[in-house]
């Protein structure tokens, strides 16, 4: 579990690292005061893993790096619910059916919710974090960074109408990738054809009843993150970390056309609800529109100044929803009208300027700001408030799930306790809670950190700043 959560961690450090330098980005083809305003769905207390919607339209799911997952009206995009649960970031969530939603995260798990978004089943058997999942007739299929697809069985032969039960699927589990599987995609009329994209650099094709592999479709040395399919139209998308959206034909495999804007990798796909737009998400934070039936690009801008595109979704055919490093998820126009504006830089908490801060405030920004708040209120983090911190006992925030690792632990919070768990490692000291492995090298960053928490999160002491707080 651990290295799931750890997984999550180092990609929004790396992700801030190589993008700090990011240009930015003006739109030509319209002046910047006729542009639209975006629309942004809020709520989230971390980075958007993933968003998806129901194949109705009626509901939106947004993933997050906060260990949630919003749900949220296709109609208005007003917000329904929150649905908890997760251990560690989730990836994706999507509806099964008219009684069903999935969710499966980086703490290897997947959950079956009722509407209400109360758990009714938990799925264990993977080994690594669960990227994606797809709906087949009587199966589920799940990708794992463990390698493994999962086929999940559903009791249903319609999961698309069906009101049904899922009690207890016991999983197979197809093994032949040789690293993490990214993405699923299930195929023909019955279902009966499963499509893994992998890690490893290639798609396979799977008899998902038999339970075999067919023959690998696509193999090259880089890493396959996303994968479309649009069988009506007989052709398939795919992502890659060399940055290029690759389109082939389903039935020779001859390759249609290639995209490669020199941005890399692609981390984010989408097919339109018509199926004539392909939008791709990359991880310089550009989205870029494709006309299926021309094969040519529509749109390319910037949709965040720093920082990758994660997530896409098609709200209809003229807006798309995107999500990244911010706390929420963005809509985007698309198809008419002005050219989308890019918003206002957006001030992230993990980024401080080194300069104005000190240097305790500037390792609390960078170590612990994604996961944990200063205030008493813990805002959707995937952490609990340091609120109150030190003389607490660890395992005590009312209202957080803890895991047994801190609530059975004799640990009270203190300058020496802080001290040694950033120096060992949380791994070390805490094995076994949800803490990402980390460590403060430095004896006087750590000391600074101290500091600065001694004094930010005092109840009888100075309120910490809005920005750092927040």
């Amino acid at each position: 579990m651990r290295w799931g959560l750890w997984g999550a961690a180092a990609w929004l450090i790396v992700a801030s690292m190589l993008f700090t330098a990011t240009s930015a980005f003006t739109q030509t083809s319209v002046a910047a005061d006729s542009a639209p305003a975006l629309e942004r769905l809020e709520g989230h207390g971390g980075p958007i893993r993933g968003i998806n919607i129901s194949k109705d339209g009626s509901l939106i799911f947004t993933s997050s790096f906060d260990n949630s997952v919003g749900v949220w009206s296709g109609a208005d995009l007003s917000h329904i619910r929150w649905i908890e649960g997760h251990a560690a970031a989730v990836n994706v969530a999507i509806a099964l059916d008219l009684k069903h939603h999935l969710t499966g995260g980086d703490d290897f798990k997947i959950m079956l919710r009722w509407p209400s978004g109360e758990t009714k089943e938990v799925w264990d058997g993977h080994q690594g974090k669960v990227m994606d999942l797809a709906i087949g007739v009587g199966l589920v299929a799940s990708a794992g960074w463990d390698g493994w697809i999962g086929l999940w069985p559903y009791t249903s032969d319609d999961p698309s109408q069906s009101d049904g039960d899922l009690a207890g699927p016991t999983p197979v589990f197809l093994k032949g990738h040789q690293s993490g599987v990214n993405a699923v995609a299930f195929a023909g009329e019955a279902r009966e054809t499963l499509y893994s994209a992998s890690t490893d650099g290639t798609i396979r094709e799977w008899d998902a009843p038999g339970q075999s592999l067919r023959r690998i479709v696509v193999k090259h040395g880089f890493g396959v993150n996303k994968l479309v399919l649009d069988e009506a139209a007989g052709w398939m998308a795919y992502g890659a970390t060399d940055g290029v959206v690759r389109v082939l034909d389903l039935t020779s495999d001859e390759e249609l056309v290639a995209f490669d804007d020199g941005r890399r990798p692609i981390l984010a796909m989408a097919l339109s609800p018509d199926r004539t737009r392909l939008a791709f998400g990359d991880g310089e934070g550009y989205i870029t529109i494709v006309s299926t039936e021309t094969w040519e690009i529509e749109r390319d801008f910037r949709a965040v100044r720093r920082g990758p595109v994660w997530a896409l979704a098609f709200l209809d055919e003229e807006r798309v929803l995107s999500g990244g490093l911010d706390d929420f998820a963005a809509v985007w126009p698309i198809a008419t009208g002005a050219a989308p504006k890019l918003p206002e830089a957006v001030s992230r908490r993990f980024h401080v300027d080194p300069e104005t801060v000190s240097n305790g405030e500037r390792q609390f920004a960078r170590k612990c700001s994604v996961c944990h708040t200063l205030t008493p209120d813990s805002r959707r983090r995937a952490g609990p408030s340091l609120y109150g911190l030190f003389g607490r006992p660890a395992g005590t925030v009312d209202g957080y799930p803890y895991s047994n690792a801190l609530t059975g632990t004799d640990i009270i919070w203190s300058p020496e306790t802080l001290d040694k768990l950033f120096d060992i490692g949380p791994d070390h000291y805490t094995p076994g809670s949800k803490m990402p492995m980390q460590r403060i090298v430095n004896p006087d960053d750590r000391t600074d950190l101290i500091t600065y928490l001694r004094a930010a999160t005092d109840p009888d002491g100075d309120a910490p700043s809005e920005e750092t707080a927040k």
